[in-house]
C-alpha cells in the first residue's frame, strides 16, 4: 500500500520510506518526522568534539540534513542558509551530515560560514535514524529540513525526492519564520 506523505512515496506496512538518489531508489531508516510531533532526542558531534543533544539547542530551530557537506548541491544549500539568516530573527540554524568534524570545521572556515551550526552524525547515527533521513545503502543522510518551534514540536518537514536536488528555501525560512 502506498501513501503520499511530505513529497515522498513510502511503504506504510514497512515504513520504510523510499527516496532517490541520482534516480535510483534508496532506503531512509528510521522513524520520519511529521508535522505536530516532538522532535525526537538525539546525539551529534560538535566541530570541537563535544556531545550536542537536543536539549542544547534552545529556542526555534532550523534543522537540515545533507549527505556531505562539500558536495556542490549541500555547498549550495548551506551557503544560501548561511547567507539567508540574516532573515532570520531568534531562530539557530544547523546542518547535520556524517562528515567528520573537522571537515565541516575546515569547510566552515574555507567558505565563511557563520550563521549555520554545523554537527556530525558520524558517531551514533541518532540523528538519521530518529528523523528517518539515514540512507541505508550509503551510510549518509538524505538531504531533509525540520522546522522547530521553542517548544520542541516540529512544525515543518521536508524530505527531499530527489536527494541531489535543493530542498524549498523560501518554504523552511517561512515556516520558521512563522513560529514562535
Amino acid at each position: 500500500m502506498k501513501a503520499r506523505c511530505n513529497r515522498i512515496y513510502y511503504n506504510i506496512s514497512e515504513k520504510i520510506m523510499k527516496v532517490k538518489f541520482q534516480g535510483e531508489d534508496i532506503t531512509l531508516i528510521g522513524h520520519q518526522l511529521n508535522i505536530g510531533e516532538k522532535m525526537p532526542d538525539f546525539i551529534v558531534i560538535s566541530n570541537s568534539l563535544n556531545p550536542v543533544s537536543l536539549k542544547d539547542t534552545h529556542g526555534v530551530r532550523i534543522f537540515l540534513t545533507v549527505p556531505s557537506i562539500d558536495t556542490p548541491v549541500c555547498d549550495l544549500e548551506v551557503r544560501t542558509f548561511n547567507e539567508r539568516a540574516s532573515e532570520l530573527e531568534n531562530i539557530t540554524l544547523y546542518t547535520i551530515s556524517m562528515d567528520l568534524p573537522f571537515a565541516q570545521s575546515r569547510w566552515c572556515a574555507a567558505h565563511g560560514i557563520k550563521n549555520v551550526i554545523t554537527l556530525s552524525d558520524y558517531k551514533n547515527r541518532l540523528f538519521g535514524k530518529n528523523t528517518g533521513t539515514y540512507i541505508e545503502e550509503l551510510g549518509l543522510l538524505a538531504r531533509a529540513a525540520f522546522a522547530v518551534d521553542s517548544n520542541g514540536t516540529v512544525v515543518y518537514t521536508e524530505y527531499v525526492e530527489e536527494v541531489t536536488n535543493n530542498p524549498n528555501y523560501d518554504s523552511i525560512l517561512q515556516a520558521a519564520k512563522s513560529t514562535k
